[in-house]
């Protein structure tokens, strides 16, 4: 077997003289090989250390140099980190592949590959046209930074921009490791007394304007040269990215949807795949030119799923793996339905219907990006949201396939300035479980552009379309097919100032269903079962462990509370023991929009001999009709006897606009 020598730590000196820190994976003796970069804020001396644990080791015997960079201002990286997807962040990147490149390890071909974060930026390097990038394998992304990430969706304003504000707030408190850096208690202060207001500077770009139009990749796909194997799961929040990049790129492209949540697919608690040999094929055909077949693979592989009972609790999906060569597929057509009285019709409907739906409808949506938290997470039965909703059904009397974009087409009037409508479509068997095939939430003050949206007239009629999130599914025959609408989905959106009364125009409202027809299936060439893979050398000190509940308090408020325990560990490579948890409450009342409110509370710990630290981060976020109120604080100690080190407080208030 191929010895690996790792460089725990190597500093990459950028023009400036900052200095980025790495760890790297290196082929023993083999000479220069390609390299594949992974370039992230989340610690590669601890936060990722599991995960990359369980890749590059892999790659290395692959014939492949890892290399796992931290941003800038992250783990012991220097400088500040000021934003995702930042101007300083891609320079530094561009950098970063440039000193790859000139290693006397590496030819000079270098790969980029990432789930999130580093799914991101390798399309929006790729995008930059570096000279050393010569493919990518990017998981989870987007290439739209407005319409599909965490902040905002159909131009209504996720809870999850203050939940992940929130989360890189405390990530972002981490001190350097001491045994990496003299100057860490230094350093560590000075990130603390520095960090962004991340949720407040995102919550300040209502709009599709510049700032979310910098990393979209759809602002010109024809940049992007390189080949693009762009995969991720339906569980996953990230899901419309691979089919539009297999549909718009020039070059070499091909997607691949798993049942997998948002984690890489080999480490997938909802249907593991051999995630190496999908990674090391693409980057064998493009960085060492093997004649593998790689850009024979069929555009868009897919695994359709099918009705089980679903929980809020990880476990394997049910459907099978099928393939379309060409992506927009002529296997797939819009068949148009109409909206009628309770019911999906053939023909127009005339008559109105009102939809005016209480604020906490979504309890049963689970979290916006499953795989984030230790259990939990996943979307349960629907018809308890289905009953507070209002739904049209289409009973089947023979199987239907959907791949790809439902899109909902609507005439309306509002009574508010501001409204929203969400749309469901859920898979309901003959006993009435319902599961959600997809969802989209619009503003409708967005009806015509996310750029420049209008204040509703209330009685005018607009018109508006929906396209639902991109999906895999088949409905057996004897289920139904339900379209269910609502005017909030709480807690994944957050809701209209204002409880809102629309009037649909029947005659007027469609739902268009790609439904897809296959006389003869070919060969879906499927991921295979894992691999056997190494996992990181640790002792566990505290196992992992998840709760959650739901409470209705004194005066009708709603509290959705989950608690997710990460355990504690210490890293048998350098001893340093690391800990956290985290716990979110989300409130809402059924009558009053206004009444919503996030919290969360982040704890992390580090120790190793004698030293020891401890952080703890809070965060808040209310509103009422006017105004958005956030507000943060940090407490970070040291030692046994928990010296203060720092305490601060930030607070700003947002004004609503058209949210």
């Amino acid at each position: 077997m191929r010895h690996t020598d790792i460089i725990e730590n190597e500093w990459i000196t950028l023009p400036d003289g900052r200095r980025l820190a790495a760890r790297i994976w290196i082929p023993h003796g083999l000479g220069p090989v390609p390299a594949i970069l992974e370039y992230l804020p989340y610690r590669k001396r601890d936060g990722t250390a599991p995960r990359d644990e369980t890749i590059y080791a892999v790659f290395a015997k692959a014939g492949y140099a890892g290399v796992r960079v931290d941003i800038a201002g992250t783990g012991e990286s220097d400088g500040e980190f000021n934003d995702e997807y930042s101007e300083q962040e891609l320079s530094d990147g561009e950098a970063v592949l440039e000193w790859i490149a000139s290693r006397d390890w590496c030819d000079g071909k270098v790969g980029m590959i990432g789930i999130s974060w580093g799914g991101f930026n390798g399309l929006q390097l790729a995008y930059r046209q570096p000279a050393a990038l010569k493919a990518v394998v990017s998981v989870a992304s987007t290439t739209d930074r407005y319409a599909d990430d965490i902040h905002f969706m159909g131009g209504c304003l996720l809870s999850d921009n203050a939940n992940w504000a929130g989360q890189m707030f405390a990530y972002l408190s981490r001190p350097p490791d001491p045994a990496l850096r003299d100057d860490w208690r230094a350093e560590w202060i000075k990130r603390m007394e520095t960090l962004p207001f991340m949720a407040a500077d995102w919550l300040g770009h209502p709009t599709r304007d510049a700032f979310w139009q910098h990393g979209s990749v759809c602002e010109d796909y024809e940049r992007i040269k390189v080949p693009v194997l762009a995969m991720t799961g339906w569980a996953d929040a990230y899901v419309n990215a691979p089919s539009q990049l297999v549909a718009n790129l020039r070059g070499p492209a091909k997607a691949l949807m798993g049942p997998w949540e948002h984690r890489y697919a080999h480490i997938s608690k909802l249907g593991a795949a051999d995630f190496h040999s999908e990674v090391l094929g693409w980057f064998d055909r493009w960085l060492k030119g093997e004649q593998n077949g790689a850009e024979d693979l069929p555009d868009y592989r897919v695994f359709m799923q099918e009705h089980f009972n679903p929980t809020a609790q990880n476990k394997p999906r049910q459907g099978r793996w099928i393939a379309e060569k060409e992506w927009p597929s002529p296997n797939v057509s819009q068949q148009r339905f109409y909206l009628g009285d309770g019911c999906l019709e053939q023909e127009p409907h005339a008559g109105e219907c009102l939809l005016s739906t209480p604020a906490h409808v979504g309890l049963a949506s689970g979290v916006f990006c499953a795989g984030m938290r230790v259990d939990n997470e996943l979307p349960g039965d629907q018809s308890g949201d289905d009953a507070l909703s209002v739904c049209f059904d289409l009973p089947l009397d023979a199987p239907l396939e959907l791949l790809g974009r439902a899109v909902l087409n609507i005439s309306f009037k509002s009574n508010a300035p501001v409204a929203q409508i969400v749309a469901r479509l859920c898979d309901v068997s003959p006993d009435g479980v319902s599961q959600r095939i997809s969802y989209r939430p619009l503003n409708l003050t967005h009806h015509s552009s996310h750029e420049t949206p209008q204040a509703l007239v209330p009685g005018h009629r607009y018109r508006a379309s929906i396209a639902l999130n991109e999906c895999a599914h088949r409905l057996r025959a004897g289920h139904t097919l339900r379209l269910a609408l609502s005017n909030s989905y709480w807690p994944i959106v957050w809701p209209a100032p204002t409880v809102t009364t629309l009037t649909l125009d029947l005659h007027e409202c469609t739902l268009e269903l790609p439904v897809r027809t296959v006389a003869t299936e070919i060969a879906p060439a499927a991921p295979a079962d894992p691999q056997d893979f190494p996992t990181l050398a640790a002792d566990v000190l505290r196992e992992p462990s998840a709760a959650a509940r739901t409470d209705l308090m004194e005066g009708g408020v709603i509290v959705q509370e989950t608690f997710d325990d990460y355990g504690a560990t210490r890293n048998a490579n350098h001893g340093l023991e690391v800990g956290s948890h985290v716990t979110t409450r989300y409130c809402i009342h059924p009558e009053d929009p206004t009444a919503a409110r996030f919290e969360s509370l982040w704890v992390f710990t580090f120790q190793r001999g004698d030293w020891c630290v401890e952080i703890k981060t809070e965060n808040t976020m209310t509103c009422d009709a006017d105004n958005f109120y956030l507000h943060r604080n940090l407490r970070a100690v040291e030692g046994t006897a928990k010296t203060e080190v720092l305490t601060k407080e930030w607070s700003q208030t947002i004004p609503r606009g058209l949210l």
